[in-house]
C-alpha cells in the first residue's frame, strides 16, 4: 500500500490544541447563511492575521462588541464563525458590514477563531483593524475576501 498523506488542521500549531478537525471535517457544521465563506488558504491567512492583530490589541470580539464599533464607524474587515448557533444571534451582523461598506467572510469554526485570538473560548465574530505593523497580512485578507463571490 502507498502512504497516505494525513489531513492537517487549519489552525496552526501554536493555537492548537490537539484536537482540532481538518477543514473539510469543519464544513459538515457549517450554517446554511455561511457565504461567503473563505477557502482553506485564506482561512489560515485569516487566523494568521487574527493571531498579529491580537497581540497589538487591535480587534474586537463578539457579537456585541463588533456590532457596537461598526456602528461607530470604525473599519477593518470582520470574519463571522460558520458553525455559530444559533444563526439569530448574529445573522443580522452581514448587513451590518454591508452598511458600513465593511468588508466580511466566514470561516468554518468558531473554535478556530477564538484560538487564532489568543483565547481558549469560542467566538461568533471579530474585527480586524487595520495597523502598519502588519498591514501587508491585512491587505492580503482584504484583497482575497473582496474577491469572494457575494452572499446572493
Amino acid at each position: 500500500m502507498g502512504k497516505v498523506k494525513a489531513e492537517t488542521s487549519i489552525v496552526d500549531e501554536s493555537v492548537n490544541d490537539g484536537t482540532e478537525k481538518t477543514y473539510d471535517e469543519l464544513l459538515k457544521f457549517l450554517n446554511p447563511i455561511a457565504k461567503p465563506l473563505a477557502s482553506k488558504k485564506l482561512t489560515k491567512r485569516i487566523y494568521k492575521c487574527i493571531k498579529k492583530a491580537s497581540k497589538e490589541k487591535n480587534i474586537r470580539r463578539g457579537v456585541k462588541e463588533v456590532q457596537k464599533f461598526l456602528k461607530k464607524g470604525e473599519t477593518g474587515f470582520v470574519v463571522f464563525a460558520g458553525d455559530a448557533q444559533p444563526i439569530e444571534v448574529m445573522c443580522h451582523l452581514p448587513v451590518v458590514c454591508e452598511d458600513a461598506n465593511v468588508p466580511y467572510c466566514y470561516v468554518p469554526a468558531k473554535q478556530g477563531l477564538g484560538a487564532a485570538s489568543g483565547s481558549k473560548r469560542p467566538t461568533c465574530c471579530i474585527l480586524i483593524k487595520k495597523k502598519e505593523s502588519y498591514e501587508e497580512t491585512y491587505k492580503d485578507c482584504v484583497k482575497d475576501i473582496n474577491k469572494l463571490p457575494p452572499p446572493y
